[in-house]
């Protein structure tokens, strides 16, 4: 291996933002980052911790990032949802891949959860055989749901 991985640290999430918009780019969806590198820092090292992010190192580049949050499950109480697990394109096939979710099944398994949780884009079949070869399963029947900011807005003028 000529990587390490490690807990991320405040300095590191000007690189964890650049893997997070190089992720938009591959996704089509270049335009869609909003967050900055201040809110990384606020939210994930502030008061109000929101996330745990480990950070895959090849000489002093951050070449990979692995992001999770607790999440509450009714059906089995207590999960982390893994919100992305990025490799950079130049270090895919190397194994980084594999080592970053490692790392983020050793996490919950310490934390003791009983599910991690996470979705994948339906065309992107590398990573699906990825997840799957893992023993992860994909579950296809089920869609993801959301209200953006100006959903939400729409939302809560007809509830008022």
């Amino acid at each position: 291996m000529d990587f390490s991985i490690r807990d991320a640290k405040k300095e590191d999430m000007g690189q964890v933002l650049q893997l997070v918009q190089e992720l938009a780019a591959f996704e089509n969806e270049d335009n869609a980052v909003e967050v900055t590198k201040e809110d990384l820092v606020k939210d994930g090292f502030g008061e109000n911790k929101r996330f745990h992010c480990f950070v895959a190192e090849k000489e002093e580049e951050i070449v990979g990032i692995a992001l999770v949050y607790p999440r509450y499950s009714t059906w089995k109480g207590p999960v982390i949802h893994l919100e992305d697990l990025i490799v950079s394109e130049k270090m895919r096939g190397s194994g980084l891949g594999t080592a970053l979710l490692n790392e983020v099944v050793k996490y919950g398994h310490k934390l003791g959860v009983r599910r991690i949780c996470w979705e994948v884009l339906d065309w992107n079949e590398p990573a699906i055989k990825f997840y799957e070869k893992k023993g992860a399963k994909v579950m296809r029947d089920w869609d993801v749901v959301q209200l953006d900011e100006l959903g939400i807005s729409k939302y809560i003028n007809n509830i008022n």
